[in-house]
């Protein structure tokens, strides 16, 4: 198999475009939707949380579905961009439904609009996920394409959450405003970013379809002890920051006496720290290897996770930079684990002769739903424990410091100790793509040499005269 050449900075930029809009769609989904139906809407928090916990619990389930649909696709697009472009409709329309909700709103509403947003957000995050994959073999640079990706995704949540601010210091809008706002930024560049990553990113032809792909083969994969490892990792490094995304209005604004408004400024130097991160995860990869860098990123959570305790109430440096070294981790586990399970899709086609790049990303998306699940599911929890988000108590006050800070950053250092035994490192995998491109290359050869022979058959009798 000949190596594709390097992408060029342009085109990773134009591939990660997509993941604007959806990291302005999929930050709400965690922070601020469960909150705003909560305290704008009038849902009940036991309402809003098993609605969020329950539908994205059942949209795992389609995951296999389309993975093993993916793999099977064969067009002139290939197979995983018509995927992103089905996915744009259903978006736009149920962000349209989400976003612009009014008071009276009941479950129904919610429940059906969140099945339709996670259908259209399955569709393009597994689409430009699997996608990412297949623009490289190369161990070094599956970590830069995915760093695009996760800058992207960091770009997009800083960018969603600028937009609250912006409407209140230039409209004098409300929180409300500030939400719907988030809604038109996904409307408006859904279509465009996707058409731009369309055009412009090239996708190498897909092997010939020599198999199934479907929920047994994706219940298969599992099998697998290097994917159970970089799963349950990558399910408790998305589950860990999940929870304090979920938490952290009513963390600052209960326990450091900050307002929304300006703990949204915040989040937002929070997922600065994060864009920085982005390339510099890449590049410990590079020096160290993916599962370190992984790590190392684990123990660096949990530490200032918990440091956040320990900060004076109200807006200070100190406070700020906890929280700038907090967000340093956030884009590692997403760009290292992606770019593993690329690396385990070359495995699994040396040891089986099957492409299921699909079904592989098909079970990363579905540890990052079941993450985001559950880390929505911490509301169930946190109303049990007694906390009330209008009246005070120490008790609900204490459950909420121990679930915004020590579960976070336990789940943190457990992820470091799962992953420090890692077995496929660069050097493995170095090995495993030469055989691939030597058995490649053999296969190549044993088919064209048919037509070869039938050649030389044909010039024989010339050549004899």
């Amino acid at each position: 198999m000949t190596a594709e050449p390097r992408r060029s900075n342009a085109v990773l930029a134009a591939y990660a475009s997509p993941t604007l809009p959806l990291a302005g769609l999929g930050l709400p989904l965690v922070v601020y939707l469960p909150e705003y139906y909560v305290s704008e809407l009038g849902l009940s928090l036991s309402v809003v949380g098993m609605a969020f916990l329950l539908v994205r619990l059942a949209d795992i389930v389609l995951d296999p579905i389309l993975g093993g649909l993916m793999d099977r696709t064969r067009s002139k697009w290939g197979r995983f961009r018509p995927w992103l472009a089905a996915s744009v409709p259903l978006l736009m329309a149920a962000s349209y439904a989400l976003f612009m909700a009014k008071p009276g709103i009941g479950p129904v509403f919610l429940w059906a609009w969140l099945i339709v947003v996670y259908i259209g957000f399955s569709m393009a995050v597994l689409a430009q996920t699997a996608w990412g994959a297949v623009l490289s073999p190369d161990y070094q640079q599956r970590s830069r394409i995915y760093g695009f990706w996760s800058a992207g995704n960091v770009v997009g949540m800083i960018l969603v959450l600028l937009l609250p601010p912006l409407v209140a210091f230039a409209f004098k809008g409300d929180h409300a405003a500030g939400v719907r706002a988030m809604g038109w930024f996904i409307i408006v560049l859904m279509p465009l970013t996707a058409l731009l990553a369309g055009v412009v990113v090239g996708e190498p032809p897909a092997p010939a379809q020599r198999h199934e792909a479907g929920l047994k083969q994706y219940l298969g994969l599992l099998k697998s002890s290097t994917v159970q490892k970089l799963l349950v990792a990558d399910l408790l490094m998305g589950l860990a920051p999940g929870i304090g995304g979920a938490l952290f209005f009513f963390f600052f604004e209960r326990i450091k006496g900050i307002p929304k408004d300006q703990a949204g400024i915040l989040l937002l130097v929070y997922f600065v720290a994060a864009l920085a991160g982005a390339p510099l995860w890449p590049w410990i990869a590079k020096t160290m290897g993916k599962h370190t860098s992984l790590a190392i990123a684990g123990v660096m959570y949990a530490v200032f996770q918990v440091a956040a305790v320990i900060t004076p109430s109200g807006i200070n440096l100190f406070g700020v930079a906890v929280l700038v070294l907090a967000g340093l981790p956030y884009s590692a586990a997403p760009l290292l684990v992606r770019s593993m399970m690329a690396d385990i899709g070359d495995e699994e086609r040396l040891n089986t002769g099957v492409d299921r790049t699909g079904l592989l990303y098909a079970i990363v998306n579905g540890t990052v739903k079941l993450g985001f699940a559950l880390a929505i599911g911490v509301f169930l929890v946190l109303e049990k424990l007694g906390f009330d988000p209008k009246i005070p108590s120490a008790q609900g006050d204490t459950a909420l410091i121990v679930l915004y800070t020590v579960v976070p950053a336990a789940l943190g250092v457990l992820v470091s100790v799962i992953i420090v035994r890692y077995p496929l490192d660069a050097k493995r995998h170095a090995e495993i793509r030469a055989k691939l491109d030597a058995r490649d290359a053999a296969q190549a050869h044993a088919e064209a040499s048919p037509h070869d022979r039938l050649s030389d058959t044909s010039t024989a009798p010339s050549a004899a005269q």
